[in-house]
């Protein structure tokens, strides 16, 4: 698990960014999360601290990132 703040969702993308200044786009967010968290919609979860955990599916040239769980700080 990471500590990051969720900053928007744009073009089917979900950007965090980490606490070390690293900036993430996911691709996909597990459904549960997404029923938990409406961070399609809901502008009050932006700027929020999350602890987060991430896999990363794919390859190397095309790699997807997909929020596994989220659970604010």
């Amino acid at each position: 698990m990471r500590t990051a703040a969720f900053k928007s969702y744009k073009n089917g993308y979900f950007t965090f960014w980490f606490e070390n200044g690293e900036e993430l786009a996911f691709e996909e967010v597990h459904p549960r999360v997404l029923k938990q968290y409406d961070l399609k919609n809901d502008k009050s979860l932006i700027d929020v601290d999350f602890r987060i955990t991430f896999v990363e599916d794919g390859d190397d040239e095309n790699p997807i990132y997909r929020v596994e769980s989220l659970k604010p700080i």
